[in-house]
């Protein structure tokens, strides 16, 4: 810089990082407390740490497993009432994953039985880094706002669900054609026949595994949006 003194090396960043390890090794020998204090700091720390693990996460995991197989066997059953009501328990007394999982079940339930805004209510807390089940998760809460008559927001969700399902070849053309659907309901004729074209180029073989000419849908939205 402009500062430096004639003849004066210009300091680089490895002699300030050297000076600023001498500097604490100097203070180190003149204060051998510090490291007595440092380490006992640390070790509180770490007990700390280890308590939570084996006497609160650990038993607090296993106990809303439990509680989540417990309901899990209740909708295998067909007890879909005994099965919701515990899905609620276990999200409104449990985190970890098994109380994640949980807010999705409830929600899946409450769909079955037409109850929408509760549905969403659920779905909207539940979170998933996992993209088929996150996707899903997203594309169902298209579908409660679908039910709901609510489309620009159940647009949103399938766009969403698209978007993170990792252009799987099973799933993302499946809420391409639920956009699609949604579209159409809103006479958006020229996306509707946009989102068919996509699927047609991007997966091919999707209309013959679900049975669906895909093409007499493009046309059709094509011949309205040309009206």
């Amino acid at each position: 810089m402009a500062n430096n003194k004639p003849n004066e090396e210009p300091r680089t960043s490895i002699d300030e990082v050297n000076d600023t390890l001498t500097g604490i090794g100097e203070k180190v020998q003149s204060n051998p407390k510090i490291i007595v204090w440092s380490c006992v700091a640390v070790a509180v720390i770490v007990a700390a740490v280890l308590v939570y693990v084996y006497a609160v996460r650990q038993p607090g995991q296993n106990a809303a497993n439990n509680a989540l197989g417990q309901a899990d066997m209740e909708m295998l059953m067909g007890n879909d009432s005994v099965a919701l009501a515990k899905y609620r328990q276990v999200a409104a007394d449990h985190g970890y994953d098994a109380g994640n999982l949980a807010k999705l079940n409830a929600a899946i339930l409450l769909y079955k039985d037409g109850k929408y805004e509760e549905a969403l209510s659920y779905l909207k807390d539940y979170s998933s880094s996992e993209s088929i089940i996150g996707a899903s998760a997203k594309s169902l809460e298209g579908d409660c706002y679908v039910n709901l008559k609510k489309y620009p927001e159940a647009i949103s969700c399938y766009e969403k669900a698209i978007s993170i399902s990792d252009n799987n070849p099973h799933y993302t053309p499946a809420f391409m054609l639920k956009e699609a659907t949604v579209l159409r309901e809103q006479k958006d004729y020229k996306a509707e026949a946009a989102v068919y074209e996509k699927i047609i180029k991007d997966y091919p073989n999707y209309g013959s595994e679900i049975g669906v000419d895909l093409k007499k849908y493009l046309e059709r939205a094509q011949d309205a949006a040309s009206k």
